[in-house]
């Protein structure tokens, strides 16, 4: 019942969680200068000075008031929030300030299948590689193996991935004539994907997808493998395992049926993410591969100040991360039932 409780609260706790972060962001959207307005305006004297027309200090007041009420600036910002929050559903039934037809959601659902693509063989694959391997190097602690792998372990840490991603994409796609020209430059598809075959579609998939998703998987591989060794080295050396080899137990028993299902605990604490990283994606990996992800749209939506656009993908972004840590509490019972998150009394 205890657990029951926690998690109930802890649901109770994402609302006005969530409200703080959206009202702090959409105050910074409403203070931060070069908006929507301030282009708008921009826009007019730009035009207007290429034509010969007026210069910028004649645009009249009342210009400037339609442009605020086009845009709704022109009412108290208790009112914006409300609109954006009830009205607008979160911002994402509002239309964007960039593109000026389309609705926010439609931009994001139009992103979604790119990120959701990249962000979960990503995760996946860096679960499936990293958990192995830092089993495997616990195992075989202080052995050549163990070095080796160490080694490039941190050479993977100490280079950020999107630089990683600009040098695999030098030396393998082809952008310069001493190298291979072995994957695409960028891009989720090719153009012609509906015209290729099924078998087709699964290469051309994966020719656009190896070198990101490569980029993706180093961001936390060497987090993720040395805390999987350090964890499992810990629960080795913990006074159950010795009691398991005491009773004639062998060290492969103590070890798959014992230290590894509390050395997974911490590990467990990166499975929530999986909600934002689908969602997510990542802005510099997306821009080195020219990836039309959710990645890139917040970039634009800051770059151009398309303020609608920012907060809606904040606001998905902080429902998935606040639900992402309850799933992650929820995992750790999953893997110890024996975890009692109230505390001691």
């Amino acid at each position: 019942m205890d657990r029951l409780q926690y998690f109930a609260r802890r649901l109770l706790l994402v609302i006005p969680t969530l409200l703080g972060i959206v009202i702090l962001n959409f105050l910074v959207c409403q203070f931060v200068p070069g908006g929507p307005v301030e282009q708008a305006l921009s826009q007019m004297r730009g035009s207007g000075a290429a034509q010969g027309g007026l210069p910028s200090s004649t645009i009249s007041e009342g210009q400037r008031e339609a442009i605020e009420k086009h845009f709704g600036f022109d009412k108290p910002i208790p009112v914006r929030f409300w609109k954006w929050l009830v009205e607008d559903k979160i911002g994402l039934d509002g239309y964007s300030y960039h593109y000026t037809h389309k609705k926010v959601w439609e931009l994001i659902v139009e992103r979604f299948p790119v990120s959701l693509t990249f962000g979960i063989t990503g995760f996946v694959l860096t679960y499936i590689i990293c958990v192995p391997l830092g089993i495997a190097k616990a195992l075989r602690n202080s052995t050549p193996f163990d070095a080796l792998s160490s080694i490039v372990v941190f050479v993977m840490y100490a280079i950020p991935a999107f630089a990683f991603g600009m040098l695999l994409k030098t030396l393998l796609s082809g952008t310069s004539d001493n190298f291979w020209d072995i994957f695409p430059i960028g891009g989720f598809r090719s153009e012609n994907w509906d015209q290729l075959s099924l078998w087709g579609k699964i290469e051309d998939q994966f020719m656009h997808m190896f070198l990101p998703v490569t980029c993706y998987v180093m961001g936390n591989f060497a987090f993720l493998t040395l805390l999987m060794k350090n964890s499992l080295l810990e629960q080795i050396h913990q006074d159950y395992v010795r009691t398991v080899l005491a009773k004639g137990g062998t060290m492969r028993r103590a070890v798959w049926l014992h230290a590894l299902r509390n050395a997974l605990i911490p590990v467990a604490t990166g499975i929530g993410g999986v909600l934002t990283i689908m969602f997510a994606g990542s802005v510099l990996i997306e821009r080195v591969f020219t990836i039309r992800g959710i990645g890139m749209l917040s970039l634009e939506s800051v770059l151009t100040r398309d303020y609608a656009v920012f907060m809606g993908i904040v606001a998905i972004q902080s429902v998935l991360y606040l639900i992402g840590r309850i799933v992650s509490d929820f995992c750790y019972v999953l893997i110890d039932p024996r975890i009692n998150f109230e505390g001691d009394r």
